[in-house]
């Protein structure tokens, strides 16, 4: 029998293999069929670019899979694979989820289709039986009964999905996060045993390192930079919040009661997360369409502060890094309990943003100076 470690890193480096090969080929299709991002006023590239790159994450996740599947079942008589119900239903859901997101990418769906495709895709989820039946005390609930945490399910795998969907606007950004998120994950699952996790978790992490490979340092002129496209952010975001949920959920017959079952699982979306509740109360308060399309992302608001495409990237990685450290920190040394671990996330998030704001405005105000000290000057004889 091979080892859990062995599989895992079969897994990502078979997925890894897959992305570089087949990226590529992917990018010269798009070149032929003309299917490219194309610029406008509310997106920071220059250049027209590929955008299908994330049809091949969930294809290499899969061949990853069956072949770590393979090893795994490789020296023993048991070759048999159980799947649960709500198993076959997460993979229909994914399934569903991919087919939406790369009919987008092609032909384009407006945003209220998409939406409810997402709600019927994440609705499976807790009528096969997997739902957030805990909150582990958050504001001093624990157990919750099915009719809560069924839609409480339903809104957290949207609202990931979406989160991811929409903070992929810069190079690297949702792929970056996704890494993160998934390492995290990968730890997670691993301490509690469970291997067929890590198999999947390591296959995505793999595609996911050579489509980033090509996505911050292709050159366009070479026709070798792409994008992941919404086939790319819509499947990594149902994989991540049903990852949340899967975590989450108090199973005893799967894994014990673990104290930071919610805790782990948020604090690796935060970022994410805490960006779509602002960008919501954001247009709310503008009496903007929650489903329109704006530069009122946080990657928006660290360019507009000064920071170039991979100032920005770095920034917010280490943003993501730097609450998983807090919050560990919180839990285990300061022993704070969810509720105010969430509470001191929030201030800061909120603070920083009033911070980014303060250097926005002096930015924008220095520019306007400059800029009318040229038009004086250029008005003068």
């Amino acid at each position: 029998m091979f080892s859990s470690y062995i599989l895992i890193i079969a897994a990502f480096l078979v997925s890894s293999l897959c992305g570089f090969v087949a990226i590529p080929h992917i990018m010269n299709f798009c070149q032929r069929k003309k299917l490219y991002d194309i610029p406008n006023e509310r997106k920071v590239h220059s250049n027209a670019v590929p955008r299908l790159g994330g049809i091949i994450f969930l294809p290499s996740m899969f061949v990853a899979f069956v072949i770590a599947i393979f090893m795994l079942s490789f020296g023993t008589t048991d070759r048999t694979l159980t799947f649960s119900t709500w198993t076959a239903m997460f993979f229909i859901s994914l399934l569903l989820i991919y087919v939406v997101g790369l009919i987008d990418d092609v032909m384009g769906l407006s945003a209220t289709t998409k939406f409810i495709v997402q709600i019927v895709a994440a609705s499976l989820l807790p009528f096969s039986g997997l739902y957030l039946n805990t909150l582990y005390g958050f504001c001093g609930i624990h157990e919750i009964p099915f009719w809560v945490g069924a839609p409480l399910t339903v809104f957290l795998v949207v609202a990931v999905d979406n989160a991811m969907n929409l903070i992929d606007g810069i190079d690297g950004l949702a792929g970056g996060l996704s890494v993160l998120s998934l390492c995290g994950f990968l730890y997670a699952f691993h301490r509690e045993g469970m291997v067929i996790y890590c198999i999947l978790i390591a296959g995505l992490i793999g595609v996911l390192i050579s489509f980033l490979y090509f996505n911050i340092f292709g050159k366009v002129e070479h026709n070798r930079k792409i994008f992941m496209g919404d086939a790319g952010s819509l499947t990594i975001g149902f994989i991540l919040g049903f990852l949340l949920v899967k975590y989450a959920m108090h199973n005893p017959r799967v894994m014990p009661f673990r104290r930071d079952g919610l805790l782990l699982s948020f604090t690796l979306l935060i970022v994410p997360l805490f960006d779509l509740a602002r960008v919501i109360f954001y247009r709310m308060r503008h009496h903007q369409p929650l489903f329109g399309a704006d530069r009122s992302h946080i990657h928006h608001k660290f360019l507009r502060a000064g920071c170039s495409q991979h100032g920005a990237l770095i920034c917010i990685l280490s943003l993501s890094l730097a609450f998983m450290v807090l919050n560990l920190l919180l839990a285990y040394v300061a022993d704070f309990d969810l509720t105010g671990i969430v509470a001191v996330d929030v201030a800061l998030f909120v603070g920083g943003n009033l911070l980014l704001n303060v250097l926005i405005r002096r930015r924008e105000s220095a520019q306007d100076q400059q800029s009318d000290a040229f038009k004086r000057d250029a008005s003068r004889p």
